[in-house]
C-alpha cells in the first residue's frame, strides 16, 4: 500500500497543472525579457548594441521573436521541442556572449562563472522538457 507521502507526490507530480506551472516558470526569464524588449524596443536595442552586436535593432527583434515565440510553444506544450530548442540554443549563444568568465580575473570571475553555469542548467531544463514532451507524444500518438 503506497504511503500518504507517495500518493501526495504522485498526485502533485502527475497533475497537469504542475507541468504547466513548471513550463511557465522555466520560461519566465524569457517571456519577461521578451515583453520588456517589446515594450521598450529602444532599451532592448541599446542592450544589443552594448554587447557589440551589428544591426542591434534586428537582433532585438529576433530576440523578442525567439523569447516570446519559444516561450509560447513551451508553455502551450505545442511543438515543445521547437520552442525548447530555440530557447536552449538562444541561451547558449547569449551566455557565450554575455558571461565570458574565462576573459576576466579577480572577483568578477566568480559571478560570471556562476551566471554561465546557471544558464547551462536552464538549457538542461529545456532538454528535459523536450524529452518529456517527446515521450508523452509517443504514448498518446
Amino acid at each position: 500500500m503506497p504511503s500518504l507521502l507517495s500518493r501526495l507526490l504522485d498526485g502533485v507530480l502527475g497533475a497537469a497543472w504542475t507541468a504547466a506551472a513548471a513550463r511557465v516558470v522555466l520560461c519566465l526569464p524569457f517571456w519577461w525579457s521578451g515583453l520588456a524588449k517589446l515594450f521598450d524596443f529602444a532599451g532592448g536595442t541599446a542592450e544589443m548594441a552594448s554587447q557589440g552586436l551589428p544591426a542591434p535593432a534586428l537582433f532585438n527583434a529576433l530576440t523578442i521573436l525567439v523569447q516570446l515565440g519559444g516561450s509560447a510553444l513551451v508553455i502551450a506544450n505545442v511543438w515543445t521541442w521547437l520552442g525548447a530548442g530555440a530557447l536552449g540554443v538562444f541561451t547558449v549563444l547569449a551566455t557565450l556572449l554575455a558571461h565570458r568568465f574565462w576573459t576576466v580575473d579577480g572577483p568578477e570571475r566568480v559571478p560570471q562563472l556562476n551566471a554561465f553555469l546557471e544558464h547551462l542548467s536552464i538549457v538542461a531544463g529545456f532538454v528535459l522538457v523536450a524529452i518529456l514532451s517527446a515521450r508523452g507524444a509517443r504514448r498518446h500518438g
